[in-house]
Formats: structure tokens, sequence, C-alpha cells
């Protein structure tokens, strides 16, 4: 039986990638931060989790924050 070939173009294109990346303001209410400067302040001292630069905007792969919260945890649960 042959597989199905995707008639979007943008789903070659993406190739894996998260259909929606996350902003600093979904980084506040996930982990209920106080605001949005704590995002910034942990990225300026590199101790959260890894964001890029869309021009002028910040985003965050959702794996990756995944992978950096099963990482702080478990450091805690270690300690």
């Amino acid at each position: 039986m042959a597989t199905e070939e995707p008639n979007d173009p943008r789903a070659i294109l993406r190739g894996g990638l998260p259909d929606y990346y996350l902003t600093p303001e979904d980084l506040v209410v996930m982990f209920k931060l106080p605001s949005v400067e704590t995002v910034y302040a942990w990225r300026r001292k590199r101790i959260g989790p890894p964001g890029f630069r869309v021009g002028r905007y910040l985003r965050f792969n959702p794996a990756a924050v995944r992978a950096w919260e099963a990482e702080r945890t478990a450091l805690e649960d270690a300690a």
C-alpha cells in the first residue's frame, strides 16, 4: 500500500518543526512567574530555557522548554 503524500507544501518545509512557538508571556503563564522581566533576566543570566529571536521578538521551542523543565526537575529531585 502506497503512503499518501502531503498535499500542503508547507508540511514538507516544516519538517518536524512545531506549529506554535512559545512567547515570553506563555512562559509567565506556564511557570506562574511574576512578570515577563523574569524571563528576560533568565535569558541575560543564561539560566532559563533556550530561546531565539525572530526579528525583535523572543520565541521558545516547546520541546526545548519541556527539556529544560525536565532537567531542572531532575536537579531538584537529586538535591
